[in-house]
């Protein structure tokens, strides 16, 4: 069997990594006995023809791909093309989008053939017996399919995968040297589940309620391996890593031991951490702290179910600056309850917090498929706006309450923006000034390498750019016939160029053409 698995586009500015869902499931289906080749349109050029030789060349018997709400639409434009090029081909779709959206993805999409729901591995080892055997889809929990008697939606599977004995992602089959060339962070999972109940989030109810922990030795192995392969962070990918201080203080304790200097970062609760728990992730190398502060108005706070109150937040703000670990808090607006008031007190709030120390970032409410704020709208007192998911990214108003207009959630957001903007262009100007910070400087550089490397990709510079024969021509380097050839597509000075390119190939992440093996550029 063969099996191709798809990463569907999603925007840079969202910082992703490589993904690491997809990878589990990739490995799931290598442990099941398919051969699997992944495309991941994050950091890979997109065409048709592409696509086409690559179904023509690989033959799978089945094209999965993975979606959020916001790349739903664009992951079914992509099944459809598969349909296309080639109907016999079963396509498939997982993630939380289709999990808690199954049967009107079913009914609204022909090219969609079945829908893994929830977690993916254990469904997916009995999908593969079934393909082999020719068993009943029936008795596969957490399915959805079609059969002649319509949809057909199989029992809830419950989120009990024993994460310690789970097929280990399959980093091998992503394009990992991209991610790497573009300086992003790898992703990885110390626990599976959430016990908390926010009523804008399916955490809970895609990975359980009780919190599954990874062996801590297991952990740091892994976290080691990725050190090793290049990667200059890791993004820890818990939808709480402080939940339980007997496992952090175990993966700390194993960090520092083996020496391992990785820097690393965790989503965290504000009641959940204290001086002494964060004393010990910044010796064992932890760089940053993500909170979900959400509102800066008690009442709304209670309405979400987030259990944490204002003051909680601010003595976890000074706890990150006092332990020195850089924070940032989220917040979003438009929750239950919203008003124009309650907007001022989360802005008033928010640079409070700014002023201690923790960065903030703003995001409209998305209602996502299977959380309570879409289930239970009407009683919580919002009007959802638009099924429209391309407009789901949270950068756009889609609901609004008695409160808060989806005009005023719109224009609070540009204002935050704006004054964003302005943050951005006084560090521009400082450096063109030359009196921007050693860190500011770093930060511009690194922001503008990946842009420039990203460019590249997309525009599939690096494997055009044939060898220039260099035995006829030894005065023309291979570096200086790739930079020629890119003058003109790239905005950069030639020498900072000059500079990303011999770091990409001493990290390894950039392949230059050998005369051997290979006679265009590429990445690793």
């Amino acid at each position: 069997m063969r099996v191709l698995l798809i990463n569907p586009f999603y925007p840079l500015t969202e910082m992703p990594s490589p993904p690491l869902g997809l990878a589990y499931v990739a490995g799931a289906f290598a442990e099941a006995g398919a051969e699997v080749r992944v495309l991941d349109l994050v950091v890979e050029a997109y065409s048709e023809l592409k696509l086409e030789q690559l179904l023509g060349d690989f033959n799978p018997n089945i094209v999965g791909i993975t979606s959020v709400t916001m790349t739903y639409n664009s992951a079914c434009e992509l099944l459809k093309i598969v349909k296309k090029l080639r109907p016999e081909i079963t396509t498939l779709m997982g993630g939380p989008h289709v999990t808690f959206n199954a049967r009107a993805s079913l009914r609204d999409h022909p090219e969609l053939d079945m829908a893994v729901l929830g977690e993916g591995e254990a469904t997916i080892a009995e999908l593969c017996k079934s393909f082999s055997s020719g068993s009943n889809l029936a008795s596969i929990a957490g399915l959805a399919y079609r059969d002649d008697q319509g949809i057909r939606i199989t029992e809830t599977r419950a989120s009990s995968l024993n994460v310690n004995s789970a097929p280990m992602p399959a980093r091998h089959l992503l394009p990992m040297g991209r991610y790497k060339a573009l300086g992003l962070a790898a992703s990885m999972i110390t626990s599976r589940g959430c016990p908390f109940k926010c009523v804008f989030c399916v955490g809970r109810k895609m990975s359980g309620a009780k919190v599954r922990y990874r062996d801590p030795i297991s952990v740091v192995d892994e976290m080691e391996h990725l050190s090793r392969e290049g990667f200059v962070q890791i993004n820890i990918a818990d939808d709480l890593f402080t939940a339980k201080k007997k496992h952090c203080y175990a993966i700390c304790d194993e960090i520092v031991r083996r020496g391992l200097t990785i820097p690393w970062t965790v989503f965290s609760r504000a009641n959940t951490i204290s001086a002494e728990l964060l004393s010990r992730l910044k010796q064992a190398g932890c760089a940053h702290i993500s909170f979900g502060f959400e509102s800066g108005n008690e009442d709304i706070l209670k309405t979400v179910q987030k259990r944490i109150t204002t003051d909680q937040m601010l003595n976890a703000a000074r706890l990150c600056a006092q332990a020195g670990i850089p924070s940032q808090a989220s917040f979003i607006s438009g929750l239950p309850g919203e008003t124009e008031e309650t907007l001022r007190q989360t802005a008033a709030f928010a640079d409070r917090i700014n002023e201690i120390g923790t960065a903030v970032g703003f995001h409209i409410l998305a209602p996502f498929p299977g959380t309570p704020v879409r289930d239970d709208a009407e009683e919580l007192g919002l009007r959802i706006l638009s099924t429209d998911w391309s407009r789901y990214t949270a950068n756009e108003a889609v609901i609004e309450t008695d409160g808060a207009s989806a005009a005023m959630l719109e224009k609070d957001a540009n204002e935050l923006q704006i004054k964003a903007n302005k943050h951005v262009a006084a560090i521009q100007q400082r450096i063109a000034d030359k009196s921007a910070s050693i860190q500011e400087q770093q930060n511009m550089r690194k922001l503008t390498k990946m842009k420039v490397f990203y460019e590249m990709m997309m525009d599939d510079m690096l494997l055009t750019c044939t060898d220039p024969d260099v035995q006829a021509e030894p005065s023309i380097s291979h570096r200086d016939h790739l930079l020629a050839t890119m003058e003109n597509k790239i905005t950069v000075a030639p020498s900072l160029m000059r500079e990303f390119l011999d770091e990409g190939l001493i990290d390894g992440s950039i392949l230059q053409p050998d005369n051997l093996s290979q006679d265009t550029w590429a990445w690793a």
